[in-house]
């Protein structure tokens, strides 16, 4: 229902696959699947650094998606990624719900009774 695009952000490799994985589910996931990317070692020195923050947010707003920088170690954004994922599936189901919902045809049991025609019993058992 929700898929985690994580790279390491001293990796520029594991970023550079990221378009690859959103390949890949393009192809072999729903459509509607929602998807976050996560940029982790947020709290690696400077130095260290392959993928700037700003590249990140690019390729995120390239997709459509929502973009994290996390760090595991230290548990920032650990927590709003996984909340912000749910809260978004949870949106989805209720949408898709709510739109299902307007087409259903709903058959009133009671509409005898309603129109002011005793219910009938069956005379079988009772």
């Amino acid at each position: 229902m929700g898929i985690l695009l994580v790279y390491d952000v001293t990796d520029e490799s594991s970023f550079n696959n990221i378009k690859n994985w959103i390949r890949n589910i393009q192809q072999h996931a729903s459509d509607n699947v929602n998807k976050i990317l996560v940029g982790n070692k947020a709290d690696m020195d400077e130095s260290k650094r392959a993928v700037p923050t700003s590249k990140g947010q690019a390729l995120a707003d390239e997709y459509g998606i929502q973009f994290f920088e996390t760090s595991a170690r230290t548990n920032q954004n650990v927590e709003e990624v996984f909340f912000s994922i749910a809260r978004d599936i949870k949106q989805r189901l209720t949408d898709n719900n709510a739109r299902s919902e307007a087409t259903t045809i709903r058959i009133n049991q009671d509409q005898a009774a309603g129109s002011g025609q005793a219910a009938q019993k069956s005379a079988c058992c009772g």
